[in-house]
């Protein structure tokens, strides 16, 4: 596949990835190679890294615990601690191998480290491949408030292989599908339309996907790399989905969502909401629904979580003055910024998911 330039590095894919990064390592002789890793990755993805790194400079790898609920400072503290009881310096290179969680806390944890050092993105899951990937953004949660705290910080280069994905669980597959969903409803129709059924999914079609995915995102993002405009097109089904998120990872009575499950809840309750505010297709929204809720099962969402979803959407990083901004769609591919949504309609868009 043809690599992708976005601002000043590469996306890289299969095979070819690997000699990109082993001549990026001769060229730039880093002191020493750091990998972040957690549990799963330093199990399943990392011997796969070392069989094709060609270097002899020492590498070290330091190991996190994954999961949401571990992207926090306190995480990064322990990271930076490692870094600096193993020899790193500014010159060092860190290697981030793993999902989202890897990939957003290693890239914060390089760009403040000693004011910054580079840093090389592998993801592993399908969400990190489509999402991560490109963009720059990096950080960490603020309690369960999703990305509170970050930078714009870009990696020297990533590297896609889909054969990271035969390591995660179907779940996470098609938690990843629900941001290549977004994609194609905002801005690629044709993306959308080669979703017919999460079964009919393969290696060959799901490699189109991703490349797809990256080069939508990476067209938007060097037009708008800090968000002040064609961006936002990029949070579509995330405002309500990452309060919904947040609320079931606070939750001791309901099991933790993962990122695509929820921002598909959050896919099916905007698309309603711009249903009422802006005449979107009512045959389409009842066709987005049903192929949702087909790849994703229902969750339920109880009239007593409603307003605790609500009062955490005043978090929303998108959020100026204290109100509540939303992305929505006029149609397919067609889409208006900064809509506000009042609550009644809010608790609306819920009650329709349920229905």
């Amino acid at each position: 596949m043809t690599p992708i330039l976005s601002n000043n590095y590469y996306v890289n894919f299969q095979e070819d990835a690997y000699s990109k990064l082993n001549e990026y390592i001769a060229s730039n002789t880093p002191s020493k190679i750091f990998v972040l890793v957690d549990e799963n990755t330093h199990e399943h993805c990392l011997p796969i890294l070392m069989e094709t790194l060609e270097t002899t400079v020492d590498i070290e790898i330091i190991e996190i615990e994954s999961g949401e609920e571990n992207k926090n400072l306190d995480t990064c503290s322990g990271v930076w601690h490692a870094l600096t009881e193993l020899g790193a310096d500014r010159k060092s290179l860190l290697i981030n191998l793993g999902g989202g969680v890897i990939t957003d806390l290693g890239g914060f944890v390089a760009s403040c480290f000693k004011r910054g050092i580079a840093f090389i993105n592998i993801p592993t899951t399908l969400l990190s491949m489509v999402d991560a990937s490109v963009g720059g953004k990096t950080g960490v949660d603020l309690g369960v408030l999703k990305n509170q705290i970050g930078l714009f910080s870009d990696p020297e280069m990533v590297l896609i292989d889909t054969h990271y994905l035969d390591t995660v669980t179907e779940r996470e597959i098609r938690s990843g599908l629900a941001e290549i969903i977004k994609y194609g409803l905002s801005y690629d129709i044709k993306l959308w339309d080669n979703i017919n059924s999460f079964n009919e999914l393969n290696t060959k079609n799901i490699s189109s996907l991703i490349h797809r995915s990256i080069e939508i995102k990476n067209e938007v993002v060097t037009e708008d790399p800090k968000e002040n405009g064609l961006r936002k097109i990029l949070n579509f089904g995330h405002t309500l989905g990452h309060a919904i998120e947040s609320y079931f990872l606070e939750s001791d009575s309901k099991e933790n969502l993962t990122h695509g499950e929820a921002i598909a809840i959050g896919m099916i309750t905007e698309t309603y909401i711009s249903e009422k505010l802006l005449n979107f297709p009512s045959e389409k929204l009842k066709e987005i629904k049903k192929l949702i809720i087909e790849i994703y099962g229902k969750t339920l969402i109880e009239t007593s979580d409603y307003n605790p979803i609500i009062e955490l959407l005043i978090h929303d990083k998108k959020n100026v003055g204290g109100r509540v901004n939303f992305v929505l769609l006029t149609d397919f591919e067609m889409f208006k910024l900064d809509c506000k949504v009042e609550k009644d309609l809010l608790i609306e868009a819920l009650n329709f998911y349920n229905s």
